[in-house]
């Protein structure tokens, strides 16, 4: 694989590319600033992120990418572009070839629409290579053999759980919720609770700093400002890490269903086999506190999250992108 051979983790949340040699080299929110007075994308990423943050309002915020699928053709393909060029420098002579993580289940036409969009963008050629097997070789997980191997990424817009044995899924399921959905569900359980308003920065925050889905012994809390719903003015909040697992709670339920579903559907001889090898996490979502217990306590499998979560994806997807391009 030439230099300029990359993966790409195209997420709902943020985009991560891997090259051969260096690894992870971006990390970049996945989001445009629209501006409406000019009507044309102004930033994209972690420039469009801080010019939206500043904004006195003539810019609008852009997600091209919902629970992993292309939203926004012309957006993605943008982005695309201007990520692969910072990945392999605007002096590039050849154009590079990509590997792309897709989804598991996605139809023709969303395939379509991603590989369209990364040739758009300036690609040689294109290959895709689905979630669960990405989020797999990252982990490290040899699934190569003919035993079973249950794999969960909670990413940023959708939850993933698959069974892979015999370098391919056996059983998959995939459902809409992410660590987004934890976001804004911490946002409406502080405006009913609470009548407080806040941004979505604010709630990611209070999400990995004292966010919880299984009962700790001891409670951590943390003070921050919001605004009061009916005065309008600022107002001090402090919040507990058993208000982030009640409001967290029926997202988390619905996760843990998705793995029960996949569990039940397994083939008797690999579900032993998952029993003895345990469910591997991967995805931003695993870095909240108590999902490793929790998808333990309700299935009855060891559960262990990868030493890389946020990156397990885009290093399994650059990995395979070797294998398939050499």
């Amino acid at each position: 694989m030439a230099v300029t051979d990359i993966g790409i983790d195209l997420g709902t949340s943020s985009v991560l590319v891997y090259v051969r040699g260096r690894g992870v080299v971006l990390k970049e929110p996945s989001v445009a600033a629209y501006d409406r007075d000019e009507d044309k994308i102004r930033a994209i990423g972690e420039e469009a992120r801080i010019q939206l943050a500043r904004s006195e309002g003539n810019l609008t915020e852009i997600h091209p990418l919902e629970n992993g699928i292309v939203a926004d053709y012309v957006v993605t393909e943008q982005m695309l572009r201007v990520f692969i060029q910072k990945a392999v420098g605007r002096l590039s002579f050849r154009k590079p070839r990509v590997c792309v993580c897709i989804p598991v289940g996605l139809t023709e036409v969303e395939r379509h629409a991603v590989e369209d969009a990364a040739y758009q963008a300036g690609a040689r050629d294109v290959h895709m290579v689905e979630e669960p097997i990405a989020a797999a070789i990252g982990a490290g997980i040899d699934f190569s053999r003919p035993s079973g191997n249950l794999i969960v990424d909670v990413g940023g817009g959708s939850t993933s759980a698959a069974i892979l044995s015999m370098d391919g899924i056996v059983v998959s399921s995939r459902i809409k919720v992410g660590g987004n959905d934890y976001d804004e569900a911490i946002i409406r359980y502080i405006r009913n609770q609470f009548g407080v308003v806040i941004e979505k920065a604010a709630a990611e925050e209070i999400k990995m700093q004292v966010g919880c889905v299984y009962e700790r012994p001891e409670e951590k809390f943390l003070e921050f400002i919001g605004r009061d719903i009916e005065t309008g003015l600022p107002k001090r909040v402090r919040i507990s890490s058993e208000n982030c697992r009640l409001a967290c709670r029926e997202l988390t339920g619905r996760i843990l269903e998705t793995v029960h579903s996949v569990l039940e559907k397994t083939p008797p001889e690999l579900a032993s086999d998952v029993v003895s090898r345990g469910i591997v996490l991967t995805g931003g979502g695993a870095l909240i506190d108590g999902m490793e217990e929790l998808v333990e306590a309700r299935t009855g499998v060891n559960t262990v999250t990868c030493d890389d979560p946020l990156c397990a994806v885009a290093i399994g997807t650059g990995r395979y992108a070797e294998l398939m391009l050499d």
